[in-house]
């Protein structure tokens, strides 16, 4: 082992385990290459990855300094920077001209609008230019006369100046899954003096950092994308208009023409970037409150830094998606990306490529184009004619199988019977892409050159202009309000580029539904991605370092296997560390029995029964007398939650619990979650106490901390295993049950029929106990590291403390079956599965348990506190 390093910017003394973290990352970063660091929760994490990759950052760029002292860049003129620092490129936007446009290199990207528009007809303006078509061997496809418009990119980087890789120099990308973790990362950086001496940025979507009032009202995330790039949309065309019309013909700056308003002084973008930059690190929120105050857009002024940052912060999303990194115009060339809350990456990544359309979309689509193929069909040349026909031709092939008259059962095999008798009205088919194409024959349309087209043509801003034009002179608010027609191409692009992966690399998902209140049939088509390995290979290939961190990364050998199967097991760097918390604060009990002696039984078959509802309410009753401030249940769904709230209220059993504690519910909408949690914590602090029922994988699971008060004790009522009645989950299963397999291709693993599936559980149960491995395992894994996210919410630092009780006979049972790797215990944390209480002679033991091990705590905190 090589000599330990001190890490100065530690703002207090550290504990061992954290000062082993530390020096584990540093050398990590040194050797490069994939590593994964597991810290149970409350350990101080973030700090310890802050403090030793930010060290290494600088150590690094000293050295590089050092060995480059006497080639420094002409034109630095940051003189009073640190040496270190000046190694960072100036952002080149900081050298241009002060441009009347907000971004200078836009000129080059602009669509240009149809050429003399006559007078009187406003419809001109939704023409294509002409676009000549190659022949089919060109890869790229057809050829427009005019620039690339990237029209159809909702987080478009045609706003942004370009920066080389080598001018970039190295960096630390920081991401993590939700909005409330980033914001978590960046005051724990504050604590550092890190957040004053380096250049660092918070990304985030625009919907987080939009301020124009106008844009942010329309509250969903898609239209908000749309109507930022369609004001800028507006204003390029305005400025195109005034080229083609000649200098004499004046355009009024009604508010309409000039885009957004925030975007319209780029010396105020500049003056953005250079006080963020002197502030000391700034999250989302921050950056909002600065944009407002100096009236210019957060969202392309935080995105204008990146290029000149040391420490990157932004959502899993920006980062592995190469799209959005593209957009973004971000390199990881030279970079460290470090990928917090790791502990699902693998499920998280494969979701952001998927891709799913729905019945109604389709129609919108092939309602929109026909509109448009009427209008404008004699006006277009033979390019544009012959590409929008096959836009027709895919969309019209799409809405086959969601047609009630296709049977289910034969698409598989491309044969449709034609026999409605015979056809299933509603449920799902599994296919292969190939198999798809084929079965709707579009095997021979080549996606790539269409996909080109789309790009290039400006063809779905076109349509969709159009649709809006008439939309709104027919008086039909709700199709312009709700920007339908892009979010239904966007869907369809999106189903394209699904189609043209790799036949192994996922599935298409046909499902049939039928709207219960109208009875109109439903459905959609989705692309489900099977594969990451070649998706995080982007990321390993390119970066100099990749960290994935978390509390619970085990089993590791599943994500080697899933994320980056070509690395070597001897070659994945691991490191993981023990709690700081003693274990005598902890008191984790696995309750076998309730209080009336019924075994507790929460499995799929069982879990709604009367007896056991009423069992757990038994237990609850009990629970709330004798453990003090607050607790949190989690349960497997919203749907349980609400079966066993609605049962508890009914029996009388909800009053009982409501004497001694207040109830909150976890509210299934993520905005009220803040007021409910705002009012769990003034209970508690009342003196009252209270109990949140919450759901696992929920907002309460992930990324909220009840330290001390907040959390005395954490109740997981069952196993959550996912319903086996998933298709997209059952897909997963069998195609991980196959990995390692010479003929991947073919899953060993089958549904009973494997065209049809009606979504029934225990057809669901039938795969899984086909199962012999890895699948199998895959299932349980999901399972436990739902628990083991949950109850690690309840211990946040050294001092807390608090029971945790696993309620169900299934986390007890008899000793010499614990041996088995699959018993659920052998999957819990190393700190909670050592000081785990198997079993207990009844509810007696238990409660007799609880009642002295906060007694004992009640009795050290009262002394510590007389002798402060």
């Amino acid at each position: 082992m090589t000599e330990k390093r001190e890490f100065p910017a530690f703002p207090y003394k550290p504990y061992s385990i954290q000062i082993d973290f530390m020096n584990a990352l540093y050398q990590f970063l040194d050797k490069g290459g994939v590593s994964m660091l597991e810290s149970p929760t409350g350990t101080g994490k973030s700090l310890s990855i802050i403090c030793s990759a930010l060290q290494w950052l600088i150590d690094r760029k000293d050295k590089r300094n050092s060995e480059s002292e006497s080639h420094k860049v002409d034109g630095n003129d940051d003189a009073d920077e640190p040496d270190w620092m000046r190694t960072f490129t100036p952002n080149e936007e900081d050298r241009a001209s002060d441009d009347k446009s907000p971004f200078p290199l836009r000129k080059e990207r602009l669509p240009q609008v149809f050429s003399n528009p006559t007078e009187g007809d406003d419809d001109q303006e939704f023409l294509l230019e002409e676009y000549q078509s190659q022949d089919e061997s060109s890869p790229g496809g057809g050829n427009s006369k005019r620039k690339p418009a990237r029209a159809f990119d909702t987080s478009s980087s045609e706003d942004e100046d370009d920066c080389s890789d080598d001018e970039q120099g190295f960096k630390v990308f920081f991401c993590s899954r939700t909005h409330s973790q980033l914001s978590q990362f960046v005051k724990e950086l504050r604590k550092t003096v890190f957040a004053s001496i380096l250049n660092v940025v918070s990304l985030g979507s625009r919907k987080n950092l939009c301020i124009n009032e106008d844009v942010l009202k329309l509250a969903n995330v898609t239209r908000i994308n749309e109507s930022c790039l369609d004001l800028q949309k507006k204003k390029k065309s305005q400025v195109s208009k005034k080229k083609n019309l000649g200098a004499n013909v004046r355009i009024g700056r009604t508010k309409a023409s000039c885009g957004c308003p925030l975007l319209r002084k780029h010396k105020l973008q500049r003056e953005f970037k250079a006080e963020s930059f002197q502030q000391e690190a700034m999250d989302i929120e921050d950056l909002v409150q600065l944009g407002r105050q100096m009236r210019t857009c957060p969202y392309y002024g935080s995105r204008r830094m990146a290029p000149a940052a040391d420490l990157v912060i932004l959502p899993y999303q920006s980062l592995l998606s190469k799209s959005s990194r593209e957009s973004l115009g971000l390199s990881l060339k030279n970079s460290v990306v470090i990928i917090d809350e790791a502990h699902n990456l693998a499920d998280i990544l494969l979701s952001m490529h998927d891709a799913k359309i729905t019945l109604s979309q389709l129609e919108d689509i092939q309602c929109s184009i026909e509109s448009y193929l009427g209008r404008f069909q004699n006006l277009l040349g033979a390019g544009n004619r012959r590409y929008i026909q096959i836009m027709l031709i895919l969309t019209r092939a799409l809405l086959k199988p969601l047609a009630s008259d296709w049977n289910l059962n034969s698409v598989n095999v491309g044969l449709d019977t034609g026999n409605p008798s015979k056809s299933k009205p509603c449920g799902a088919c599994s296919m292969a892409i190939n198999d798809f194409l084929f079965s709707l024959n579009i095997d021979n349309i080549n996606l790539v050159k269409l996909l080109a087209y789309i790009k290039e043509s400006n063809i779905i801003h076109k349509v969709s202009g159009y649709g809006e034009r008439v939309a709104m002179l027919q008086k039909d608010p709700v199709a312009h309000e709700e920007m339908s027609n892009l979010t239904s191409f966007r869907a369809f692009s999106d189903m394209l580029v699904a189609l043209t992966n790799n036949n192994g690399d996922g599935r298409i998902i046909v499902s049939r539904t039928s709207s219960s209140a109208s009875g109109q049939p439903g459905g959609h088509i989705k692309y489900v991605m099977l594969t990451g390995a070649k998706l995080f290979s982007e990321v390993v290939d390119e970066a100099h370092a990749v960290i994935l961190a978390g509390g619970t990364l085990q089993p590791i050998e599943e994500t080697r296997e899933r994320l980056f199967p070509w690395l070597p097991s001897d070659q994945l760097q691991f490191f993981s560390c023990s709690h700081i918390v003693p274990s005598e604060s902890i008191m984790p009990i696995a309750v076998s029995h309730g209080p009336s002696g019924q075994s507790f039984d929460f499995s799929h078959s069982s879990r709604s029964s009367t007896r056991m509802i009423q069992e757990l309410g038994l237990l609850m009753s009990n629970l709330v007398a004798v453990v003090p401030e607050g607790v949190i249940v989690f349960f497997s769904s919203f749907e349980y939650e609400t079966q066993v709230h609605t049962a508890w209220s009914n029996s009388g059993i909800l009053r009982r619990i409501m004497k001694k504690k207040r109830v909150f519910r976890e509210p299934r909408r993520n905005t009220e979650v803040e007021a409910v949690l705002r009012d769990y914590k003034e209970a508690i602090e009342s003196e009252r106490g209270a109990i949140m029922l919450a759901v696992v994988g929920g907002k309460v699971s992930e990324g909220i901390n009840f330290s001390d008060s907040m959390c005395r004790c954490v109740v997981m009522v069952g196993l959550p295993y996912p319903s086996p009645s998933d298709i997209e989950l059952l897909e997963r299963i069998k195609h991980i049950e196959g990995l390692g397999d010479s003929d991947s291709v073919k899953p060993s693993v089958t549904l009973v029929d494997d065209s049809y599936y009606s979504g029934d559980v225990q057809a669901g149960f039938g795969v899984l106990k086909s199962c012999k491995r890895r699948g199998k395992e895959y299932y349980e894994n999901l399972c436990m590291k739902a628990v083991n996210q949950s109850i690690g919410r309840a211990i946040r630092h050294e001092k807390d403390y608090a029971s945790i009780l696993l309620v169900d006979a299934r986390y007890s049972n008899d000793p010499s079956k614990r041996t088995s790797h699959s018993h659920p215990s052998n999957k819990l944390p190393k700190w909670i599965k050592d000081c785990l209480i198997y079993s207990t002679k009844g509810y007696g033991d238990v409660h007799r348990l609880l009642h002295q091990f906060f007694k004992h705590k009640n009795v050290e905190n009262s002394s510590e506190t007389n002798q402060h």
